[in-house]
């Protein structure tokens, strides 16, 4: 992890390593950054590292800029935090409205991902081209998610009533 870290031009705190290393753990779990602050109270409290919110929104904002992390604002403009592989340009992912739970689509996109991966180089390459700099991509879907959906169907069947 520090040599991961030191590569990006972060230094080697006892913080950092923790934050790091809490999201190459949960690689497929995005944080806000109150639930980080909250998961990470937990781990720390072992390791003798204190984090309070101010620190560790910098240090997740740094994490971000160097492209560790990925940074994905919601629909209802939350910030969300997740860990971002060095191979990953796109990263689809499907956000749900009601439970606001955030499920990556890679494994569902199978035969398309593929597909995905080099459209989104395309377009990175074209903005390249025009000059912009420190570009990615990130694909959002959103709506209802399947468990949410059945839930409300569960909850709309109308009751029956004798009293009529």
């Amino acid at each position: 992890m520090d040599t991961l870290l030191s590569a990006h031009g972060l230094r080697r705190t006892a913080a950092a390593r923790l934050v790091l290393g809490w999201f190459l753990a949960h690689p497929g779990v995005s944080y806000t950054h109150a639930q980080l602050l909250v998961a990470l109270q937990g781990a720390g409290s072992g390791s003798g590292v204190t984090l309070d919110r101010v620190t560790l929104y910098r240090l997740i904002d740094r994490l971000t800029q160097v492209g560790l992390l990925l940074c994905r604002v919601d629909a209802n403009r939350v910030r969300r935090y997740q860990a971002m592989p060095e191979s990953v340009k796109a990263m689809p992912h499907f956000e749900c409205q009601t439970c606001h739970r955030d499920s990556p689509l890679v494994g569902t996109l199978q035969g398309n991902a593929l597909d995905l991966e080099v459209a989104a180089q395309n377009a990175l390459q074209a903005l390249k081209a025009l000059g912009y700099q420190g570009v990615s991509l990130d694909l959002a879907v959103r709506g209802v998610c399947a468990d949410c959906a059945s839930a409300a169907v569960g909850q709309a069947a109308p009751a029956y009533s004798d009293s009529q």
